[in-house]
C-alpha cells in the first residue's frame, strides 16, 4: 500500500476498478479497494476513482491517461497484495 501514499502522475486522468460484488475471484480486489481507496483519495483528491461492481464480472483495473491512452490489467483470482503490485505497475508508481 505504501506505493499509493503519494501524489500520482498528473498525466493520470482516471482509475476504473471492475469486480464482482460477491464472487470469490474478486475477493482480493475487494480487499484492495477497502484498504487502498482511502489512501489514494487522500493523496489524490481530484482524481476520479470509479468502482464498478457487477455479478460475474472478471476483476480488472483500467487507467486512463492524457490524450485518451488507456491501459488495463487483469486481477481476477489474485490476493490483495498482488492486486496492489499489478495496479502500481499499471500506474507506474
Amino acid at each position: 500500500m505504501s506505493a499509493f501514499t503519494k501524489v500520482l502522475s498528473p498525466a493520470l486522468r482516471e482509475i476504473r476498478i471492475l469486480c464482482s460484488q460477491t464472487g470469490s475471484a474478486s475477493e482480493g480486489t475487494r480487499q484492495f479497494i477497502k484498504s487502498t481507496y482511502p489512501v489514494i483519495k487522500q493523496h489524490n483528491p481530484d482524481l476520479p476513482v470509479l468502482i464498478r461492481e457487477a455479478q460475474g464480472t472478471p476483476a480488472r483495473v483500467f487507467a486512463r491517461f492524457e490524450k485518451g491512452v488507456e491501459k488495463h490489467v487483469e486481477v481476477d483470482n489474485l490476493p490483495s497484495k498482488e492486486v496492489a503490485s499489478k495496479v502500481a505497475q499499471l500506474l507506474s508508481v
